[in-house]
């Protein structure tokens, strides 16, 4: 291997093997050795065609590997390109409601004594709203992060979805005073092999998305096959076009007329997550008006033995 040389017998290094060992590439990059038996030390001929064979798995080789390295570094260089992206986005993203939070607190602090009860309700209720705001907006800039680098595991395990979204509605009923969510969960449901938080964030983010865009009400319902389970976010907003169901869920794509606020991010995380699960997630038309964002993923054949969902 340090020689990078042929042994064995007619070769003139170690005659006494009763094998050719053969390296497989050279000085700078080996990468093994074969053994051929039987050898013999006249056969020549069959040698070098040994030696060249192995001279071309060599080659073969160092290709693979250089494959690997290229694929690796462009990895990479995409994840650090995207993480760049995301930074510099976010600091943009973040400076409106960091300046309404400071601005707020400030003229509490100040200016107490001359502001009114209402006017203080105002602003105190501006502080919440902002610092929110800024908490979505953080959490999934790192959770998209997270899902980008190829190398970080999700924790999964054995998740009811019931519980998964009842404690998903019972978050957000402070966000939707007038009861437009109606969902549908049946009982019985297959367990999932799941990350319980990524998957309530997941739901978390459509249904936030149905109530900022939408005025009727929104659908959410969970059915379940043979193979797979399906969760399903309807509302009556504007039709997304069909040409942009894709361009959508690319990070900081918006499609809104609406003048709602945010940064493109919810959509994008969802289907990271739905991805990191082995399942999908699709946007289609309503049938009446309307959009349907539907997840899917796969259902274990092994279910748990001893637990019920």
């Amino acid at each position: 291997m340090r020689e990078a040389a042929v042994l064995g017998p007619g070769t003139g290094r170690w005659p006494g093997l009763n094998a050719w060992y053969l390296p497989l590439g050279n000085k700078p990059r080996m990468h093994g050795a074969v053994c051929v038996q039987p050898a013999v030390a006249g056969d020549t001929g069959a040698r070098e065609h040994a030696q060249a064979l192995c001279t071309l798995l060599g080659q073969s080789l160092l290709r693979v590997r250089l494959a690997d390295s290229t694929h690796w570094a462009q990895t990479e260089a995409q994840r650090l390109q995207l993480q760049s992206t995301y930074l510099a986005a976010i600091s943009h993203d973040l400076r409106t409601p960091l300046a309404a939070v400071v601005g707020a607190a400030s003229s509490l602090q100040t200016q107490r004594d001359k502001l009114d009860l209402q006017e203080q309700d105002r602003l105190l209720a501006s502080i919440v709203s902002e610092a929110t705001y800024l908490s979505s907006v953080t959490e999934n800039t790192l959770q998209l992060v997270r899902l980008s680098n190829a190398s970080q595991q999700i924790n999964r395990d054995w998740e009811s979805m019931e519980e998964i979204v009842g404690a998903v509605l019972a978050r957000i009923r402070s966000r939707d005073p007038a009861r437009r969510i109606k969902s549908r969960v049946p009982e019985g449901l297959p367990l999932m092999r799941a990350d319980p938080v990524l998957l309530a964030q997941l739901i978390a983010n459509l249904l936030d998305n149905a109530l900022k865009y939408s005025t009727g009400a929104v659908d959410l319902t969970v059915n379940a096959t043979e193979r797979e389970l399906q969760v399903c976010v309807k509302d009556r907003g504007a039709v997304i076009p069909v040409e942009k169901h894709s361009a959508i869920f690319e990070p900081y794509a918006r499609d809104d007329l609406s003048g709602q606020r945010g940064v493109g991010l919810g959509l994008a995380l969802c289907r990271a997550i739905a991805t990191a699960h082995g399942g999908t997630l699709v946007l289609r038309a309503r049938r009446g008006g309307g959009n349907n964002f539907s997840f899917s993923m796969p259902i274990e054949a092994d279910q748990p033995q001893g637990m019920q969902p």
